[in-house]
């Protein structure tokens, strides 16, 4: 439409119309419009729009400061049970190192008494083995005084030689040292 206008103005040679809002013959109704649309618009925002806008803000806000308070509860709450929770656990670890020093020191003295039954009775072994050994060993020496003698006779036979049994026991006598 505005194109056909300026077309027809060309033809009649007319100057060009000015922009129809600049016009002022439309300035009058312009600002009463303006005027009415400015009060009905700050009207519906200061009457509807913002004070739900400043319910919304509120409420968020509280909601915030609400749970922000319950974070900090929880946290509090979270930092008793986790020293609870360390109580515990040291409370455990004593406990423990209690029963274990008992159960050490009882194992302590059941080896102890072990050990002493055994010591015992190795002792009781050891005493009656020496004792057996002492008379094995008087028996064997008796033995070879009578071995040494018949050997020695044997010997001297051999030779040729003639002894008495008498001599011969003297003989292996005080070379085994005794008198």
């Amino acid at each position: 439409m505005l194109i056909a206008l300026l077309a027809e103005s060309a033809a009649h040679g007319d100057a060009a119309p000015a922009f129809p809002p600049f016009e002022t013959w439309h300035m009058p109704g312009q600002l009463f419009w303006l005027a009415i649309l400015f009060t009905t618009l700050y009207l519906a925002m200061s009457r509807w729009i913002l004070p739900k806008l400043s319910d919304t803000l509120e409420k968020r806000s509280d909601r915030i400061a609400s749970d922000l308070d319950q974070a900090a509860r929880l946290n509090d709450q979270a930092t008793e049970a986790q020293q609870a929770l360390e109580l515990r656990i040291a409370q455990a670890r004593n406990k423990a190192r209690e029963t274990s020093e008992k159960a050490h020191q009882k194992m302590e003295a059941e080896m102890a008494a072990e050990t002493a039954r055994v010591d015992a009775e190795i002792g009781k072994k050891l005493e009656a083995a020496d004792a057996r050994i002492d008379t094995l060993r008087a028996t064997a020496m008796k033995n070879v005084e009578q071995i040494a003698i018949d050997t020695t006779a044997a010997m001297t036979a051999r030779f040729g030689l003639k002894s008495s049994a008498a001599d011969l026991k003297s003989a292996v006598s005080a070379a085994m040292g005794k008198k």
